[in-house]
Formats: C-alpha cells, structure tokens, sequence
C-alpha cells in the first residue's frame, strides 16, 4: 500500500505524534519532524543514516516566527529575508536556548527558511511547532523532487508522504550564513549567487566544510547516484575511455549521438538554467535505474544556476 497521500490532517496528525512525515518544498521534499520533541530528530537522523554533526534546516511558517527561535537578526538577514522568503534561502543564525542542540550540532546558531509550497506553508501554520526537514534520502544519496522517489527510499521506514507534486526548482537552498553580521554563502543552491547580490552586494563562498560544517550540504561527496559518476568539460573522451561499457549521458545540450551509449537524458532543450535545475536530480534517479556502468554528466556553464549545479554533480562524482 502506498504511503503518499495529499491529506494534510493525516500529517498535522502524524507529526503532532512525534512521527516524521516527508513534505513538498519548491526545492525538494523534506524528512519532518517536530524539533521539540527529541525522539523525532533522533528519528530523522537514524532513518536518513546521517551523521549527528550535520545541523538540520528548520523551517518556519514565515517571516514573523523568525523571532521566536533566533537571538539577533543581522541587518543583512532582514534585507535577504525580506527579499526571498517564502523560498529558497536558508539563513544560519544565533539561535534562542529553545531551540535543541540536537537540531543544530551544539553549535550556537540554527539554519533557518521559510518554503515555498503552498501544501507546506498550510500545514506548517496548522502546526504548534515548526519542523526540521532535510532532504528526504537516505544520507549521500541523490535527493528526491517527487513523492515516488521518497517512497521508494523510506516505504517501510515512515508513514506518510504528503504529495505536492514535483518540487519546482529541483536543488536544494542556498545557505547564507553570518560572520561579523556580513553575509557568506556555506552552500549553492536554488538562489543563485547574482540575485542575493543584487541585494545585499558582494558576497563570499565557503561552501565545502567535512569536520563540523556550519550549515547542511558542506560535505565533500552528498547527491550520489549508486552508479559511479563522472563530470566532464570534454564528453567524447570520456565517452571513449568508456567505450563498450554501458554508458548513460546527463547533457546540457542536446548536441551528441554515439553508438556508444545506452540511455541519455537532456536538462533543458533551450539552455534554460531554471529548467535544468528542475530536472537535475530527477535525471539522476532515471539513469541510476538504468543498470549502466557510468553515467557521464556534462558540466554547465558557470554562472547563475549552472554554478550550483555543477557544484551537485562535482559532490556526487566524488
């Protein structure tokens, strides 16, 4: 029997019990839980086999809750909150004594957004709490955009998958931390590095951290497809050192044909950076089915969208 259902009080019901219930997100379904109740969390990390050092995003019903569990709000913070919440940007800051060391890997701050999805801005402001919910795949595994791809992973490990459709921009958040109130990104994602500038100016990157990263998705090798993969700049010599293998292409541009492989999925027809970005994890999931020997990805062009893509695929080639 399926777990995904589009019941929202089935949800409220079951996470108000200190179970975890996978929810939508514009970027990629979650693994909620209750971040007050400890066996919750403690589930969300057992169930993904994450490591306990990684902190957990939580997430919050909008803007004006942002008080209740953060200490201060860098100027900076405000300007960025107020420019992208509802969505997907995820600040780290000092959080208040009531938000669970647990949550937060003992450290003094706490990774914070408000998403963008309709289904989960409804259950979250139906909640008595707000909830932790990192991406719904077990630890270093490609993410999930679809109900099918959570159940799949989790069928017998939870009990419920709300089901709001694909996810819309198909990576994770970026997340924006604080050091001296300046604002630097510890991870690429959905907003892309010239639209926060635009708004808060000029900005800095740290976003790979293995020993006790501020923020989620800082590790080196994270997104992984079970088949081995590879990112190339030059695809008919990686093609070539293939050659009788079974080999999967994840491409940019629609722009080879080779007998040499076995399954190709294209990301976006016209170049379109959102598109791909959308379909990126998806593809992934398609072509690991496939029982190929490798899947060759194209790298993006580097800039906007294409700068955290390539950052994905980089993480699951390691």
């Amino acid at each position: 029997m399926s777990i995904i259902s589009k019941d929202i009080s089935k949800a409220i019901a079951l996470l108000s019990a200190e179970e975890l219930v996978a929810i939508p997100t514009e970027t990629v379904y979650g693994l909620a839980g209750n971040i007050y109740s400890e066996k919750a969390i403690k589930a969300i990390f057992e169930t993904k086999q994450r490591p306990f050092f990684n902190p957990l995003i939580v997430h919050i019903p909008s803007v004006d809750y942002l008080n209740n569990i953060v200490a201060s709000i860098p100027e900076k913070a405000k300007l960025l909150a107020d420019a992208f919440w509802p969505g997907p940007i995820t600040l780290v800051l000092k959080k208040k004594s009531i938000i669970p060391d647990l949550i937060t890997a003992g450290k003094d701050t706490v990774a914070v957004r408000v998403p963008n999805h309709p289904k989960t801005l409804g259950l979250l402001n139906q909640l008595d709490f707000p909830v932790a919910a990192p991406s719904a795949n077990p630890f270093n595994r490609i993410s999930p955009t679809k109900p099918e791809h959570v159940e799949e992973y989790f069928k017998n490990q939870i009990k419920m998958v709300l089901d709001g459709g694909p996810s819309k921009k198909g990576i994770e958040s970026t997340i924006i931390g604080f050091e001296n109130d300046e604002p630097i990104i510890y991870r690429l994602g959905s907003t892309s590095i010239e639209a926060i500038e635009a708004v808060v100016g000029k900005i800095e990157i740290k976003n790979k951290k293995e020993v006790s990263p501020q923020a989620p998705g800082m590790l080196e090798r994270h997104y992984a497809p079970k088949t081995e993969t590879v990112l190339t700049d030059n695809l008919q010599k990686i093609i070539k050192e293939y050659r009788g293998k079974r080999i999967g292409l994840l491409l940019y541009n629609d722009i080879l044909n080779d007998d040499a492989i076995d399954f190709k999925i294209v990301l976006t027809q016209d170049q379109n950076l959102e598109e791909a970005a959308s379909k990126l994890y998806d593809a992934l999931h398609e072509l690991d089915k496939q029982d190929l020997d490798i899947i060759i990805a194209e790298r993006l062009p580097d800039y906007g969208l294409g700068k955290s893509i390539n950052d994905r695929l980089l993480r699951a080639t390691k």
